[in-house]
């Protein structure tokens, strides 16, 4: 398959200082008054009152007033934290170093993202065959606050045409934009309105991608439900682009991609975030139909590359960790599939690249690296620099050398260079940081959840750290749609590290960390093991002594934010901070919000069955906020543009824990404003975040000043 090229967001977590005597250091906070209303919703003859509805409508000036004296509320509590300037400036410094990607080759140009250190955005560079760099394209000139970024780029086959997307104000929402790559000549219309979609060329004459109907009301709040397949002509009109699936088929979500040799257009078709559709459609006969492979949305399918009419495919059908399987195109139903590269007790993951099929293993949440050629033979275990998680081996078939990354919680993330047919690896690039790695150490440990089930987590801090029950602690979790937490290098959790703080990940119930059975355990009716695995994670740190509970603090996003929200109204004594980030956290509504239909999977639907419905309730983060109970200093975050989680999950538990304050623990609210779900967020605006974040975390923990 063609090289797909990703531009990856690093989200840095938070650093720290040292230790001081702890007291209490509680600001008085007027809060702003959040009017009420009467809305009331009935379920299964339950009514539930929804007094802060009103706070769902983006567009209204209510909200937008709202919105203003909340951030002026939480903006004046940040000023007054004492260090907040001093973590800033140290934040900047670190973070001010160069970062350069792997380079990949398309036409007579070879291509690299460098940012210099504090750019607000990466730059994508070029090399000529002479060795001359050139800036290619530069986000950073998109807008002059660094909130339009890249947010999706892919090159024609030749590498003579390239079609990129704009997000603004970090919306889902694109646009996309042609160039010819010799003269940077635009090619065209802009392309509007395109959203959740890949770009897949066909012939220079155009190319595929995917988006939604503009909906009625807003466009970063409103349901959008049926996902359309287009096929754009260059140099013609967006209007006039033919709907090539999903017109008929009311799909959440469709997408559509091209085998290396053009021959194939392979469509994945789905109603939620877990199982697929696959069709193909042979292009090299005008007039075929689109063929059916799979039919069910019961397992996951993709096709990795083909060979003819030879298809390989990964997929967990039969198989919960996934195998990859083969069949020709004259009997592709599943019973006829053969293993190509059968299913082992570890996860699967594939790429390919220079002829070869590389077989990316997840065990115990890390990396282990087999490559394979395309009759099934083991060619060799990668040597991988350590333990930690590897990534790429991807590129063209004619390619000779590779590219992969490495990185752990100790190890900043290198680029390394390899020779795939002598198996030899070559550092090519490692970022100079200032991080002595060998100070510190990731200890993986498995502790029990309540129902007995082992989950591992690992605790990265600086060797030789007293266990003494008071380390500032930071407890990060997702546990949920089949996404895994492997370690990863942060400059901010390294001077966290260096001043003594521990950062622990624990890999629960929900995530993709065993495969299909471990994520359908975290779903649903199961949800509740998700947050029991988060809750015995912070049990097992103040046992074992890492931290107590006036030192740890709960931090997690997306659906990490709503795992953030039903630990800490379930268990609000367990944690001193808590930091639910773009959360999902009104359980009863998520799904009538831009895509959201789509988590059904994992969340079911308050509307489908009382059983479900009563579930939902039961810890739903917005419902479950209590009068006369305490709640840990609370510091909610979201972005007025996020319409991926919509920002109307963060006003209301705001609003609900506000209303409800009881104790002299903040509640605060941290608005960014022309800010999505995270995507492509401006180095500035990251910073000033995670700044935030942190000088507030350790406030609230008592700390008066920095080492």
């Amino acid at each position: 398959m063609k090289n797909k090229i990703t531009i990856i967001l690093i989200a840095l977590s938070v650093i720290s200082c040292k230790k001081e005597n702890k007291t209490e250091q509680n600001m008085a906070i007027n809060y702003p008054e959040t009017q009420k209303d009467s809305t009331v919703d009935v379920y299964f003859g339950d009514s539930i009152q929804d007094p802060y509805r009103w706070l769902e409508d983006d567009n209204s000036q209510e909200t937008k007033d709202w919105v203003i004296a909340q951030n002026k509320v939480t903006f004046d509590y940040l000023d007054k934290i004492p260090f907040r300037k001093q973590i800033k400036e140290r934040m900047e410094k670190l973070w001010n170093y160069e970062k350069i990607s792997a380079p990949f080759t398309k036409g007579d140009f070879t291509y690299f993202f460098k940012n210099d250190g504090l750019q607000n955005q990466s730059t994508l560079y070029r090399k000529d065959k002479n060795g001359k760099d050139e800036v290619f394209l530069d986000p950073n000139t998109f807008s002059k606050d660094g909130t339009t970024s890249l947010g999706g780029i892919n090159f024609s086959k030749d590498g003579s045409l390239v079609a990129y997307a704009i997000s603004e104000g970090g919306s889902d929402w694109r646009k996309v934009i042609v160039l010819k790559t010799a003269t940077k000549e635009i090619v065209g219309d802009t392309l509007v309105d395109v959203k959740f979609s890949g770009i897949s060329w066909y012939k220079n004459e155009g190319f595929y991608y995917s988006s939604y109907d503009k909906p009625k009301g807003s466009e970063l709040s409103a349901k959008t439900d049926q996902h359309k397949l287009y096929f754009h002509k260059l140099n013609t009109a967006q209007t006039e682009d033919k709907v090539v699936f999903g017109l008929n088929e009311k799909r959440r979500y469709v997408g559509g991609y091209l085998t290396d040799d053009e021959n194939y257009l392979i469509i994945s078709a789905a109603n939620s975030t877990s199982g697929n559709e696959l069709y193909y459609k042979d292009l090299s006969s005008p007039n075929s139909k689109i063929v059916n492979i799979v039919n069910n949305f019961d397992s996951d399918s993709d096709v990795i590359d083909n060979n003819g009419t030879k298809f390989y495919v990964i997929t967990n059908y039969n198989a919960p960790n996934k195998r990859v399987v083969t069949f020709d195109l004259s009997d592709s139903k599943m019973n006829s599939w053969v293993d190509f590269i059968p299913e082992t007790e570890n996860v699967l993951s594939v790429s390919t690249g220079a002829g070869y099929i590389f077989a990316d293993y997840m065990k115990d949440a890390v990396s282990i690296i087999k490559q394979y050629d395309y009759n099934g033979k083991l060619v060799r275990d990668i040597e991988l620099p350590g333990i930690g998680s590897a990534g790429g081996f991807g590129g063209e078939k004619e390619e000779t050398t590779l590219y992969y990354s490495f990185t752990n919680y100790t190890t900043p993330g290198t680029i390394y260079s390899y020779n795939p047919k002598t198996g030899e690896s070559v550092e090519y690039q490692k970022p100079k940081v200032d991080f002595k790695s060998n100070d510190f150490e990731s200890k993986q440990v498995f502790y029990t959840s309540k129902d007995g089930t082992k989950i591992p987590m690992i605790i990265t801090y600086k060797k030789e750290t007293e266990l003494n029950g008071k380390n500032p602690t930071i407890l990060y979790g997702y546990g949920g749609f089949n996404i895994s937490l492997t370690p990863s290098f942060s400059i901010a959790n390294a001077v966290w590290m260096e001043n003594g703080g521990v950062y622990a990940v624990a890999n629960l119930r929900g995530g993709g960390e065993y495969g299909k059975k471990w994520h359908d355990a975290g779903t649903q009716l199961k949800k509740q093991n998700v947050f029991d695995d988060f809750i015995a994670a912070a049990e097992y740190l103040i046992k074992e002594k890492y931290t107590s509970s006036d030192y740890l603090a709960i931090k997690g996003g997306s659906n990490g934010g709503l795992l953030v929200g039903a630990t800490m109204t379930q268990r609000p004594d367990l944690m001193k901070v808590a930091i639910p980030q773009v959360g999902v956290l009104d359980m009863l509504r998520y799904h009538t919000f831009t895509a959201g239909a789509g988590w059904a999977y994992d969340y079911g639907t308050a509307e489908q069955s009382q059983e479900m419905f009563n579930y939902l309730k039961g810890y739903s983060p917005v419902h479950n906020v209590k009068a006369n109970t305490e709640y840990p200093a609370t510091m909610v975050t979201t972005g007025d543009h996020d319409d991926r989680v919509v920002p109307a999950h963060s006003f209301k538990f705001a609003a609900e824990l506000q209303a409800k304050q009881t104790g002299n623990n903040p509640r605060l609210i941290r608005i960014d404003v022309n800010a999505g779900h995270g995507a492509g967020k401006s180095t500035e605006a990251v910073i000033n975040e995670q700044v935030d974040i942190q000088a507030f975390t350790l406030f609230n923990m008592g700390y008066k000043e920095l080492k």
